[in-house]
Formats: structure tokens, sequence, C-alpha cells
């Protein structure tokens, strides 16, 4: 295993020193393709650290380690995401499903589910957002009866992931949430209805 790391060490470094050769082509377009590539091949050469930092640091420190593994590129960063799922800190769960909404990668669909049903009622929007960036119509099920909750902030993400979902089985749901008692859950209804393809 240390063989492995260190020959991922000096690949990513000799990436690096590739990359910053370019930092003064003459091309303005080369060179900002070359500040975000740098960036990513920056926080993977910080990974390491960044998990470090993750499972031992203050909570300021936590939450930022799980907001910059949204840019390292590696498959590497998804167990530690999902392990943050189950701390009992509801802002950091948080923070872990919006990254994993990001990355949208499929195998942590599952995980990123269960917190519908979470305690804090943040982490369960959090969880509906996250969700709704996969645009898969197999969430409809999970996502309509939440509709009902009386969280209006929850209702009203629930509507946006139905939209953004799109299919043709999500429009019956948001016509009948047209009559929610609620304003707020209504005119989110509206928009969304309005947004959805014939």
């Amino acid at each position: 295993m240390v063989g492995e790391s260190g020959k991922a060490e000096r690949m990513l470094l000799k990436r690096g020193n590739a990359l910053r050769a370019l930092l003064q082509d003459p091309s303005e377009g080369v060179r900002a393709a070359v500040a975000e590539a740098l960036e990513k091949v920056e926080a993977l050469q910080g990974l390491d650290q960044i998990l470090t930092t993750l499972y031992s640091g203050s909570r300021a420190q936590r939450a930022r380690a799980i907001l910059l593994l949204e840019k390292v590129q590696s498959n590497d960063i998804f167990p530690p995401l999902i392990r943050i799922l189950s701390d009992p800190d509801a802002n950091l769960r948080s923070l872990a499903l919006q990254v994993l909404g990001m990355k949208k990668n499929p195998k942590t669909l599952s995980y990123i589910g269960k917190h519908l049903k979470d305690p804090d009622p943040a982490v369960r929007v959090h969880a509906v957002d996250a969700l709704a960036r996969f645009a898969d119509p197999r969430l409809i099920t999970h996502l309509v009866p939440l509709l009902q909750d009386e969280d209006d902030v929850l209702a009203r993400s629930v509507i946006r992931a139905l939209a953004a979902i799109g299919t043709p089985e999500v429009e019956a749901p948001l016509l009948a949430t047209l009559k929610d008692p609620r304003a707020s859950v209504r005119a989110e209804a509206v928009r969304a209805v309005g947004e959805l393809g014939a």
C-alpha cells in the first residue's frame, strides 16, 4: 500500500508540474483551464490531509474539509462522506449531503435517500435537494409523500425536485399540490407546473 501511495503522489506531482509549465501560455483560455485543472490536482494531493481534518478537526475545520471534498475528483471521497452522514451533528450531515448531491454518484443514492427521514428538518431538505440533482424518476415514489409534510421548506424542496425530474408521472402530484392550504407551497407548485414540458 505504501508503494502505491508513493506512486500516486509522484504521478500527481508530475501532473502538477506539467500543468504549472503552462501557466505562462499566451492563450488566456489555456491559462484559465490550467488554473482549474491545478485546483483539482492540488485537491487530490491534499486528500490525506483533508481526511485527517475531517475525522479529527474542530467542527469548523470538519465543515471546511467536507466542502473541500467537492473539489476532489476521486471515488475515494465517497466513503468518508457517507460516514459523515452518521455524524450526530446535523450541520455536518447537511454539508455531506450537499457535496454528495453535487457529485451525483449513483452509488450514493440509497445513502442520501435514508436522510429523507432524518430527525432534523434541515437535513431532510438537504437530502431532497441532493436527490433532485439526480433527476431520477425512481425517486418519485419516495418524494411524493413528503409533499404533505408540515414543513413548508421541505414541501417546496420536494416540488422543485419533482419538477427537476420532469417526467409525466410528476404532473398529477404537482397539480394536486396547487390546492395545498399553504400559499408558499402553492406558489412553488405553480412555478413547477409552469416549467413542466409538454
